[in-house]
């Protein structure tokens, strides 16, 4: 199993180099030319980032580098952790220094917090709907291109377990690459012999490719779009020989009921990709 990411030593790294490019998206090369107008240099100000509505909060270390990376000597104090519920009303941090510098990082500081809240929100309400169940609930690589570690990282805080972080750290043979080959248990064996410190997983449609993917010598199989009568044949028939994993067609309605099902662990992109953002603001204080 891939450990999270915010585990990754090239996390911070890779953070950075992000907020670098929303940062100069946002500014261009002129910078924000409204603050500068109207507000000017040399002036300091407070602010507090506010919840407007309930959920949990990830993001509040990439949000405070979003103000440092335009000022350094901004103040930014959390009030709260990542993975902390917090109501409407709730403040989450407070902000204070040079205004053309806060009100410049305002907008990508807020849609980093808001987007990456939104997913552990979401993951959080899925992490739920399968408590009592012993079974794992896994991201996938279904993210917002540019932002996988960060989107990773807010679906750990919401209760999900990383996945893949990329076509890199583990062996998945899907459907397509059998469409092309032809044969899972050829596919298998090269897998192992190219990569033999790899997990080999495969994706399985049917209860034959199940019992071709156990015959090959498969780690994982990856129980895909099958309806729970399925899976459940499917469960009995690979007992604990290796790791069952559900995926495809999950959602928030139908979880459980996956769950029920005996498998060891069940992969959605609908906590990435069917989040909704957070509702979160900045206010000035003085």
């Amino acid at each position: 199993m891939q450990a999270s990411v915010y585990l990754n030593k090239d996390f911070d790294k890779e953070i950075d180099s992000v907020i670098g490019c929303a940062i100069e998206e946002d500014l261009g090369k002129v910078g924000d030319v409204t603050s500068k107008a109207v507000i000017g240099s040399g002036v300091n100000i407070k602010a507090e980032i506010l919840a407007k509505s309930p959920g949990i909060i990830a993001g509040l270390k990439v949000a405070k580098k979003v103000f440092k990376h335009l000022s350094p000597d901004i103040a930014f104090t959390p009030l709260i952790e990542d993975g902390d519920y917090v109501d409407d009303g709730t403040r989450i941090a407070l902000v204070s220094g040079d205004a053309l510098a806060i009100l410049g990082a305002e907008r990508t500081a807020l849609n980093f917090l808001q987007h990456l809240s939104g997913i552990a929100t979401e993951t959080a309400r899925y992490r739920k709907a399968i408590e009592g169940y012993a079974v794992e609930l896994l991201d996938t690589r279904k993210t917002t291109p540019g932002l996988r570690l960060l989107e990773k990282y807010a679906a750990s805080v919401g209760g999900a377990v990383n996945h893949r972080l990329g076509l890199y750290d583990q062996i998945l043979i899907k459907d397509n690459h059998i469409k092309i080959t032809g044969d899972i248990g050829k596919s298998v064996k090269q897998a192992r012999e190219a990569y033999p410190n790899l997990k080999v997983e495969v994706e399985a449609e049917t209860l034959a490719e199940v019992k071709a993917a156990l015959e090959a010598g498969a780690d994982i199989i990856l129980l895909d779009n099958m309806d729970t009568k399925m899976l459940r044949e499917a469960v009995a028939m690979i007992g604990d020989k290796v790791i069952k994993e559900a995926s495809g067609g999950i959602t928030l309605a139908n979880i459980a009921e996956v769950a029920a099902t005996g498998v060891d662990r069940i992969s959605t992109g609908a906590i990435t990709q069917a989040a909704k953002p957070l509702d979160i603001s900045l206010e000035i204080t003085g």
